[in-house]
């Protein structure tokens, strides 16, 4: 978020509540309903509406800032994809990780196939800048021929188990899948995921892999960024 200019400004409540329910919606396994019915037990009356347009409209600044703020991403990636449906229709969410369990992009697309993949590896590349030294896949014959069609030099490792950590990473967009009931449209889901990835995972702190008190401390970290990105630092 830019510091010489006020995001908030023109609209009826302050950054501290349009940012914490963006972040409720996004960090927990909320609906826009539900987010209502929190703010209302404070005393604070808004409609479900008017936090889905502050998730549109600033949500989207806040995971891109969380983005270029984040860590370097790794030169490991995992990629994987799964089904999900708009209207009905089969589609594909394509989702890639580093070795950190950070997630490096999503595209939504009707096919998995060689097509699909080149594209999601374009999508990669233009947005890192940079080719991966590693690629762990499953074996999707899709991935091995677009790898080849684009002649990336990344050794390929295709194991259904190397490439749990990366379908694990699909389960927080099953729980919103289910707490949506479905999604409107391809755009709708592309736009939504990309601000829900990037948020939810700036939240995500590996708790068993770490100790208490360095949870606490990374939990910390993660809040004061948080608060920086939505300028409440500025605010307060």
């Amino acid at each position: 978020m830019s510091t010489t200019s006020n995001p908030y400004r023109g609209f009826r409540f302050p950054a501290e509540i349009i940012s914490e329910a963006v972040w409720r919606y996004h960090c927990f396994s909320l609906s826009l309903r539900e987010v209502e019915l929190m703010l209302a037990a404070r005393g604070i009356e808004v409609s479900y509406e008017t936090i889905r347009e502050w998730g549109l409209r600033f949500g989207r600044d806040f995971a891109n800032t969380l983005k270029r703020r984040g860590p370097k991403p790794g030169d490991k990636w995992f990629l994987d994809e799964v089904f999900i449906r708009i209207r009905g229709k089969q589609h594909y969410l394509w989702r890639a990780i580093d070795q950190n369990g950070v997630v490096l992009d999503i595209l939504v697309q009707s096919r998995r196939n060689t097509k699909a993949a080149k594209r999601f590896f374009r999508k990669l590349l233009k947005e890192l800048r940079y080719a991966p030294r590693v690629l762990v896949t499953d074996k999707l014959k899709s991935y091995a021929a677009a790898k080849r069609e684009m002649k990336l030099g990344s050794e390929h490792r295709q194991c259904r188990y190397l490439n749990n950590r990366c379908e694990v990473s699909h389960q927080p967009t099953r729980q919103r899948e289910q707490q949506m009931k479905r999604f409107k449209s391809s755009r709708q889901a592309q736009r939504f995921l990309s601000i829900h990835s990037r948020i939810h995972t700036h939240f995500q702190l590996r708790r068993h892999l770490i100790s208490a008190s360095e949870y606490r401390t990374a939990r910390n970290c993660a809040l004061a960024a948080w608060r920086e990105v939505t300028g409440l630092a500025q605010v307060s």
